[in-house]
């Protein structure tokens, strides 16, 4: 393909607002799948990640390529949530252009603001698609008015305020410029059945990725594979000359060492498949083989002149907590996998991949600290480790403090809550407590939205809190802002622990004494151990019971002797409640079919 058509575009948006949907059409509409193979009747078809399709959000940023008439269109589907915004900023770099989403209804928020904004420091064309300009609650005019005031804070150059805005119905397929209101408040798209529009804005705005053929080598790692027959793959863009398979590169190290190689296979996309080529030329996007240990962000370059392009700018991680070998009486009855060296082995292989993962020494030798973009972030790692057959224990999660001009700082968020009018009272009254700051409150159709500022450390565990006071209704999204000086944290406090006092299983008997007192996360004929938290006490302190206690047989019957036990039924936390909840003195014993709370010290029930 001829480096003039060629375009790499990146795809971005707030999650939920429609990308991946869109992506879906764009594969369908351009053949890339025939009449009869199954994708044509899938949908969210990039997710391939079971993940991905549970949670019904982007975790990795993917690459897809099709063709469109005589050009040939990389696209770069990136997540959504600001967790996993270290996947973001690593795949920009590989783009030209971007095509911001932005939902006819919801608008502007927070994620939208930050991956624009990434987005146009890296000095990407951008193409803006207001999407479901079907729903009956669109607001079309006002969305576009928050898009321009978004970019009048945002543009670098005074070209980037020059972007071309179409409409779309993505689930649909139907991207076009001209739009008419119908009778129930909802648009139609008048001028296009179809993608079109959006190929020939893309081809037309979007310019052909620039660099020289003939100019030495540069191809920076951007993403890592695998394998099983050909061993590790690289995944890159040629910024500069073209590679063959079987040529002699150079990769330069983070550590800048030269470690000489040969590429052995070399591939690009097509579709959701890898096509194998002979050459790959300045501006596509390549996967190869045969390169040693690369690392993403490293340059593979011309062996002869050798030139290293600018490492990839990561924001740091702002969330830690301690993994380590889990203790319980119950350790390796349930897991494959459970030593330190297994777990150490399992973590130094994710952070090849995973560019927003830090790893730092743990409290003693059998734990490592991981330090992750958000709990949402490092609960995607825990769930996938524990479907892999691993287990350990987790501490509470923390905030990532720093030392800026000698004074303690801890991170900022900026937090978008969208609620029904009824709950407002309530999201006032709670973010209160947790000591936020309201920058702004103004009505969207039937909701409203708050925009506040908080502290990293005290929004821990408020998501579960809003699903529960707005039953369910209550939208939040939250991204990074800055460090700032340290605050008192919030006074908001968990109950305390309902401690099981010995091994065994749980009874019915036993269960309902101790659900007068609080409530229960285990339920009857379950096997508890002692120093395991079995629910949280209404008061504050921490109560030992035995909850494996059995009624006394008795040759004596009353009338009310064999009435039934009536217990509610037990809550089961998600992985990432029970990070929410976890007390300093408790850890979370993850294993592939169980998460249990329990003391640090087990020995708690002999004190």
């Amino acid at each position: 393909m001829k480096q003039a058509n060629l375009r790499n575009i990146a795809i971005i948006a707030h999650v939920d607002h429609g990308k991946t949907t869109l992506v879906d059409a764009i594969l369908k509409q351009t053949q890339t799948f025939a009449a009869y193979e199954k994708e044509m009747d899938q949908t969210t078809i990039l997710d391939s990640n079971e993940l991905e399709r549970e949670k019904g959000v982007t975790i990795l940023a993917k690459n897809t390529a099709v063709t469109w008439k005589d050009y040939r269109i990389n696209i770069l589907d990136t997540p959504g949530h600001a967790d996993f915004s270290g996947e973001v900023e690593r795949v920009l770099n590989m783009a030209d252009g971007c095509l911001l989403l932005v939902d006819a209804a919801e608008g502007v928020l927070s994620q939208t603001k930050f991956v624009l904004r990434l987005a146009l420091k890296l000095g990407l064309i951008p193409i803006v698609v207001i999407n479901k300009v079907d729903r009956k609650d669109q607001r079309v005019d006002e969305v576009e008015q928050e898009i321009g005031d978004l970019f009048l804070d945002l543009a670098t150059t005074e070209d980037q305020l020059n972007f071309p805005v179409l409409y779309a119905k993505g689930i649909k397929g139907i991207v076009g410029r001209e739009l008419a209101k119908q009778e129930d408040s909802s648009f139609y798209i008048t001028d296009s059945q179809n993608l079109t529009p959006l190929f020939e804005t893309i081809i037309n705005h979007v310019p052909a990725p620039a660099g020289s053929p003939a100019a030495p080598l540069q191809l920076q790692v951007n993403t890592l594979g695998w394998d099983n027959h050909l061993g590790k793959i690289v995944i890159g863009r040629v910024f500069n000359g073209t590679i063959r398979q079987g040529q002699k590169v150079c990769l330069l190290t983070h550590d800048n060492k030269k470690v000489f190689a040969k590429v052995e296979h070399l591939f690009i996309q097509n579709g959701l498949h890898r096509q194998k080529v002979e050459s790959v030329t300045t501006g596509e996007i390549v996967a190869l083989t045969g390169i040693p240990n690369p690392k993403i962000g490293e340059t593979i370059a011309d062996p002869v002149n050798p030139q290293a392009l600018p490492s990839l700018q990561i924001t740091e991680p702002t969330v830690k907590m301690q993994l380590s070998v889990n203790t319980s009486p119950f350790v390796s009855q349930e897991a494959e996998f459970s030593t330190s060296r297994q777990l150490q082995t399992r973590l130094d292989k994710e952070i090849e991949t995973n560019v927003g993962l830090r790893l730092l020494p743990g409290n003693s030798t059998e734990s490592v600290t991981l330090v992750g973009r958000g709990e949402l972030h490092l609960a995607i790692l825990i769930e996938t480790m524990r479907r892999e057959g691993y287990e350990f224990s987790l501490s509470r999660p923390e905030v990532v403090l720093k030392e800026i001009d000698g004074k303690i700082c801890e991170p900022w968020e900026t937090v978008s809550i969208e609620i029904p009018e009824a709950h407002t009272g309530t999201i006032i009254a709670g973010m209160s407590q947790r000591r936020a700051t309201l920058v702004d409150m103004h009505k969207v159709n039937e909701y409203v939205r708050f925009e506040y500022e908080i502290a990293t450390n005290n929004l821990i565990g408020y998501r579960d809190e809003l699903l529960t006071s707005t039953s369910g209704e209550g939208v939040i999204n939250s991204n990074f802002l800055e460090y700032r000086l340290q605050v008192e944290e919030s006074t908001w406090r968990r109950g305390g622990a309902i401690i099981a006092q010995q091994i065994g299983q749980t009874t019915a008997y036993a269960l309902d004494k101790a659900q007068q007192r609080g409530k229960m996360i285990v339920n009857p004929s379950e096997q508890v151990y002692g120093g395991q938290v079995v629910g949280l006490n209404s008061r504050q302190q921490d109560m030992l019971m035995n909850v494996c206690k059995g009624k006394k047989l008795t040759n004596m019957r009353a009338s009310t002797a064999e009435a039934t036990v009536v217990l509610t039924p037990a809550w089961k936390p998600s992985l990432e409640q029970f990070l929410t909840i976890i007390a300093d003195d408790e850890m979370l014993e993850v294993t592939p079919k169980n998460l249990r709370l329990r003391k640090k010290d087990l020995n708690v029930v002999n004190h």
